[in-house]
């Protein structure tokens, strides 16, 4: 009933919105009706994989494994465009066939598994490249719910593109398949139907991942290669429940020791008795003080008489999601991977960022391994903006923030495979699609930024497109300035504007906003000035010896460097110095010992205090240079009404 209902409202508002658009109702690709009991993981006698579906694609240029259960001992026969392999189901049911390897087809294909009494068919296979989609919510974020999201919807009538989201399971258990089923969320309070290949239309995608889709449809449209996209995000994740426990216990940091060790107590240590004794005494204090007030008891409040699971089920247990959503499609054939991700982790401090990046480049050749491609191109998307955006006015405050951090260590990563010899590693910065909320709703032009790498390095585009970010090959110190020598032209995203976005500090650690502009390289023959705009000179009359520079250093950065060559791609976030962040400025914790390597909230504070007196001492400063410049203006003149107006007091 409750299906019914929500499809009922569904199809009404695709109503609604072909009428305010203009479109013909008859033009929307409405979905099939198809039954709608869920199927497990695991099914009784024949059964194939659940990632094997009609409408599914299979990736191309590989081999093809096919993989399911039957009774032990029973002969499976697949057969699929012309070639037919066999099996025989072992002990465990489990049997696999491994098909040869084919071009990419948008011929819809046909596929058979028989076994002994039983004939299972797969219609509407198309071959192309699968990609998987990884992170948490803000790559989960619904097309639906993004700007221009609807303009992008009505249009998403694309045959050849497939769409899968796997459902999120609880517990830590590495599982070998995944449901299909309609999957509650707590988020959005309703059910969705996930585990099953959809062919894309605008009643399917807007539920899908906008980065994902906006990804799918570019690459498709350039290509014309059926495109299959995977979405195993899950929302409120950290990166190192999508890496293996082993591999994370491989790692030999303390950052990462402290953090097994700490679930590792928590784990043990759960007392559910304990947890329901200590929920039935809140309960009934809630009752208590309502009576007190003499207010009546809510018919719905029950108090609670379950035994909950506690850190042993946490999504974030170190690798949890991996083994409940990764290690279920383990081995196939996939193009590659994007991954969006780090919210969950930005609360750290200095030690939460070290771990992440020991952890997150751990976890890319997990992945890799997973799915059986050393090199499977991988690209990552920086964390997004959150909060109060960065002025002139706060600007040193808002860089003391956790998520930076984070961001820096996710570009870190990137270079550091690339320093390798890497050329399947990929990069975009989402830092300028600055929204306040932690959930920024600028995702098209995010999934548009990350298909530029896949076009460039996966398609044979790289001529046309150009994906990676302006890098600076040399710092110089020299005479009060930080010099900066780029790999190619950069300016303002406006050029007429001044560049913005770059601090650079002395010894004392204390960071001022910096002047940046090209060097000059003289005057030409009609004596105008020339500058050479692959060179960018720092300064500030607040840092008479600067020694490091930061870049984007916000959560919400004031920043606007970019290539110069008609691409809006920004200079990442990154750093020349190493500092901690609990010792930025210098000197205003002293010896006070800072636990775990993050701050207590009266330690933030303190930090916090003395960074917004740097802004404000620095905001003085230049409203006295200001005042001194310009001098004395005289009294304004008179305020004048409009023409022939007389004014009240007569004159």
């Amino acid at each position: 009933m409750k299906s019914s209902i929500l499809r009922m409202l569904r199809t009404a508002a695709f109503v609604v919105a072909a009428l305010f658009l203009e479109a013909p109702i008859a033009a929307q690709q409405r979905m099939p009706e198809r039954d709608v009991v869920d199927v497990p993981g695991i099914g009784d006698g024949l059964c194939v994989h659940n990632m094997f579906q009609s409408n599914m694609v299979l990736q191309r240029d590989k081999p093809i494994r096919i993989r399911g259960w039957a009774n032990p001992g029973e002969q499976v026969q697949v057969a699929f465009d012309g070639e037919q392999q066999q099996a025989v189901a072992a002990a465990d049911r489990a049997w696999s066939v491994t098909l040869a390897a084919r071009p990419a087809s948008a011929k819809p294909a046909v596929m058979t598994i028989v076994g002994k009494s039983q004939t299972l068919r797969l219609d509407n296979i198309l071959l192309g490249d699968v990609w998987l989609l990884g992170g948490q919510s803000n790559m989960e974020f619904p097309l639906e719910r993004v700007e221009n999201g609807w303009l992008e919807i009505v249009a998403a009538r694309f045959d050849a593109i497939r769409i899968l989201t796997v459902p999120a399971p609880q517990g830590p258990e590495v599982r070998s398949d995944f449901a299909r089923l309609h999957e509650w969320s707590d988020w959005s309070k309703r059910h969705f139907r996930k585990g099953d290949w959809d062919v894309c239309s605008p009643e399917v995608v807007v539920d899908l991942s906008a980065i994902g889709y906006v990804f799918a449809r570019r690459i498709h449209m350039a290509t014309k290669i059926p495109i299959g996209v995977i979405d195993l995000s899950r929302g409120g994740t950290t990166v190192e429940t999508w890496t293996p426990d082993a591999v994370l216990r491989g790692i030999d940091a303390p950052e990462v020791k402290r953090l097994l060790a700490g679930w590792d107590e928590r784990v043990a240590t759960w007392d559910a008795q304990q947890d329901l004794a200590q929920r039935l005494r809140a309960f009934a204090a809630r009752v208590r003080q309502r009576q007190e007030r003499g207010e009546a008891i809510p018919a719905d409040w029950q108090a609670p008489d379950d035994l909950r699971p506690g850190p042993a089920q946490d999504q974030n247990r170190p690798g949890t999601c991996f083994n409940s959503m990764i290690a279920p499609i383990a081995g196939l054939a996939v193009k590659g991977a994007i991954f969006h991700q780090g919210y969950n982790n930005a609360n750290g401090g200095s030690a939460g960022a070290a771990m992440y990046y020991r952890v997150f480049g751990a976890m890319i050749r997990a992945w890799r391994t997973a799915f059986l491609e050393p090199k499977l191109p991988f690209g990552i998307i920086s964390l997004c903006t959150e909060g109060p955006q960065q002025t002139r006015n706060n600007y040193v405050e808002m860089m003391l923030n956790d998520g930076i951090y984070i961001r820096e260590a996710q570009y870190q990563t990137f270079l550091d495979f690339r320093a390798a010899g890497d050329e399947s590693i990929g990069y975009a910065s989402s830092f300028d699609q600055r929204r306040a909320w932690y959930h920024p709703q600028l995702k098209i032009p995010v999934g548009e930024r990350i298909s530029r790498w896949a076009l460039a390095t996966q398609y044979g585009l790289g001529k046309q497109i150009r994906w990676l970010p302006p890098m600076y090959t040399k710092m110089e110190v020299r005479s009060g300035t930080i010099v900066l020598h780029m790999d190619g032209d950069v300016s303002a995203a406006d050029t007429h504007a001044a560049i913005e976005g770059f601090a650079i500090a002395g010894e004392d650690r204390r960071f001022h906003p910096a002047e940046a502009v090209w060097q000059s390289t003289g005057n030409d023959r009609v004596d105008r000035p020339q500058q050479d705009r692959k060179v960018l000179v720092l300064s500030s009359p607040h840092v008479r010896a600067p020694i490091h520079f930061r870049y984007g250093w916000g959560r919400n950065p004031m920043t606007n460097l970019q290539s110069a060559d008609h691409n809006d791609l920004p200079f990442a976030t990154q750093r020349s110095d190493h500092w901690p962040m609990e010792e930025v400025p210098l000197g205003v914790l002293g010896d006070e010992p800072i636990k775990d390597g993050n701050l207590t909230p009266k330690q933030r504070a303190r930090i916090l205090d003395v960074l917004r007196k740097e802004d404000l001492r620095r905001r003085l400063a230049e409203a006295k240079a200001l005042i001194a410049e310009h001098g004395d203006l005289g009294d304004p003149p008179p305020a004048s009404g409009p023409p022939g107006e007389a004014r009240r007091d007569g004159r």
